[in-house]
């Protein structure tokens, strides 16, 4: 039996979820996020927590899966997801065009805008150099964090780039000359 599916999930006070069809809608403080949940489990309320539970084994490997998503879910809506970035390198910066552009300066002979989809929000520091990206939706938080990540990967030569917040690069070593 999946060790993470038999693990209730808290419901705190003011978050109410709602099952229709195969789609879980979960409101809360921060807004309303929904997810999918496939046939074969279903939800049980049960003292201040909800349960996960399947019809048979046959559904085992959702299981988890639906505890997993549907406590994101909660937890979003309750506290929110953020992901750090910091940009390293000589001139490479980031800043705020109103609430839904973050204009990049990366080395290129042009400046990359970045359009913010729907529910996610960012912070920049005032060296422009560390980036916050936020919302309730788990997912599409880690997605923003990784197609911003990608516009500029982490160079293992120079160390140059966007990196996760405690990214570790392994510095390879450059040409050496001939002898």
């Amino acid at each position: 039996m999946s060790r993470i599916g038999k693990k209730p999930i808290p419901l705190p006070t003011g978050v109410k979820y709602e099952v229709k069809g195969n789609t879980v809608t979960v409101n809360g403080p921060k807004g309303q996020v929904k997810t999918h949940m496939p046939a074969g489990v279903k939800l049980e309320q049960k003292d201040g927590t909800l349960h996960v539970v399947r019809e048979s084994d046959q559904y085992a490997a959702v299981h988890g899966l639906v505890r997993a998503l549907v406590g994101n879910a909660v937890e979003g809506v309750t506290k929110g997801w953020t992901k750090e970035l910091e940009i390293v390198g000589i001139g490479y910066r980031a800043e705020l065009k109103g609430k839904e552009m973050v204009v990049f300066t990366l080395g290129f002979s042009h400046p990359i805008e970045f359009p913010l989809p729907s529910g996610i929000s960012v912070a920049i520091d005032p060296k422009q150099t560390r980036l916050t990206v936020s919302g309730i939706d788990r997912q599409k938080v880690g997605q923003v964090a990784a197609e911003i990540h990608s516009l500029r990967p982490p160079d293992p030569y120079k160390q140059k780039g966007i990196r996760y917040l405690g990214e570790r690069l392994k510095k390879k070593v450059g040409k050496t000359g001939a002898k």
